[in-house]
């Protein structure tokens, strides 16, 4: 799994639709849900530091997991189907790990099947991580940097151009320690005594 972040609300230049743009970690890939105006405006309002005058939606939500002793550990966005994306919510007690929900021993934690939408608005309120399989997003990510990755491209190729396998082979046989190395002529190795 991957831990994206919220890179920001775009428009769709075609459809005009609002999308939610989800980063990877190394800036390179980032995954467009669209989404609706209200689940946009759902998400800035979680973006915007300033606490609307009456608590919105999500707000609400998050004072209901409290309410209810619970937290949010994760959201997991975990599959496409029929060009939808598919999210659950981890949530857990509240409170020290050892504790339980007054009046409900050993409460595991809970999974709740959810819009992406409503997981990332209701992260980003709680400061909760939102995760993303690997294959979700190999299959929906776009480039970041095109030009950056062409570039890192074409230094390699340069490379491969300019090296001929006699020196590669050399390069490799400097970079291996000296005692992952087999006994050269007949010697012994300091270990074989």
């Amino acid at each position: 799994m991957v831990e994206m972040q919220v890179a920001g609300i775009a428009l769709d230049a075609a459809s005009r639709s609002p999308i939610v743009l989800l980063r990877d970690p190394s800036g390179r890939r980032q995954v467009p849900i669209w989404i609706d105006q209200a689940q946009a405006q759902n998400i800035l309002a979680g973006l915007n530091a300033d606490p609307p005058p009456r608590p919105l939606s999500h707000d609400l939500m998050v004072a209901l997991l409290k309410a209810g002793g619970l937290q949010l550990d994760r959201v997991i966005i975990h599959a496409i189907e029929s060009s939808t994306f598919q999210a659950v919510l981890k949530l857990s007690p509240s409170g020290p790990k050892d504790e339980t929900v007054p009046g409900q021993p050993n409460t595991p934690s809970i999974e709740l099947d959810a819009r992406p939408s409503d997981g990332i608005a209701l992260a980003l309120r709680t400061g909760s991580p939102i995760w993303m399989l690997e294959e979700v997003v190999a299959d929906a990510s776009i480039p970041v940097d095109a030009e950056a990755d062409a570039d890192e491209q074409a230094n390699f190729r340069r490379f491969l151009d300019q090296t001929s396998p006699a020196d590669l082979v050399r390069h490799l046989t400097k970079a291996k320690p000296e005692a992952d190395r087999a006994p050269d002529h007949g010697e012994a190795s300091p270990g074989d005594h």
